[in-house]
């Protein structure tokens, strides 16, 4: 058998060689591979692609048949609740002409004389419904520093210089609790039951109209 110049045999080198170069080769696919890995980023390479949302099929259409509209929602409405007091203003109020009746003087104990035939049926409609009346008040009666009965005037003018207001131009008002905080000069919006007719005292016509107070409910100004 042949030696090697370096005293090993022939067929022992030719072994050691193809092993040598073998091992080279796969140092070198390796290296490669490594290389083509390291140039993707780890975020890319970890994080798989999200599939895109599937989009609707369109709508089926029908040749001579129109296409089915998409229901809109209705916006959104404020429903505006209604109060149950109802609004009524001196203009309805004092909208006739009340000509009180004279008393018969002669005749000791007479009943006071009735002037309710002038009242309109509009007007005595408004007996016993809740209302809201706005005015300047008058106040009659005082409970401490509160006022417990006054008269609502439609004109300032009335309670503050001594103007003598027609007698369907003042709604006595007696308030059903406590009473309230006297205010003058400006315009004040009670509400309250209200009642309709002639009332009297000591045989003299006092008003036509009565408001059993609830509440103050505005005060404008």
């Amino acid at each position: 058998m042949k030696s090697s110049p370096s005293g090993f045999p022939g067929w022992l080198v030719g072994v050691f060689a193809t092993v040598v170069v073998g091992a080279g080769l796969l140092f070198w696919f390796v290296s490669r591979r490594q290389a083509a890995n390291q140039a993707v980023p780890p975020s890319v390479a970890a994080t798989p692609s999200k599939p895109e949302p599937a989009k609707p099929p369109p709508p089926t259409i029908v040749p001579g048949q129109e296409p089915t509209p998409v229901p809109v929602p209705p916006p959104n409405r404020t429903v505006a609740v209604a109060s149950e007091y109802q609004k009524v203003g001196f203009d309805r109020l004092a909208s006739y002409t009340f000509v009180p009746p004279e008393a018969d003087n002669a005749t000791p104990n007479a009943a006071p004389p009735s002037g309710a035939a002038q009242i309109p049926d509009k007007i005595k409609a408004l007996d016993q419904q809740k209302v809201a009346v706005t005015g300047f008040m008058l106040p009659v009666k005082m409970d401490g520093s509160l006022v417990k009965e006054f008269l609502l005037v439609k004109d300032p003018m009335m309670c503050c210089y001594g103007v003598m207001p027609k007698i369907n131009e003042w709604v006595v008002v007696k308030m059903v609790g406590k009473g309230v905080k006297p205010l003058m000069d400006i315009p004040i919006t009670f509400e309250g039951r209200l009642r309709v007719g002639e009332m009297f005292e000591n045989g003299y016509l006092t008003g036509l109209y009565l408001l059993e107070g609830d509440r103050m409910a505005e005060v404008k100004g």
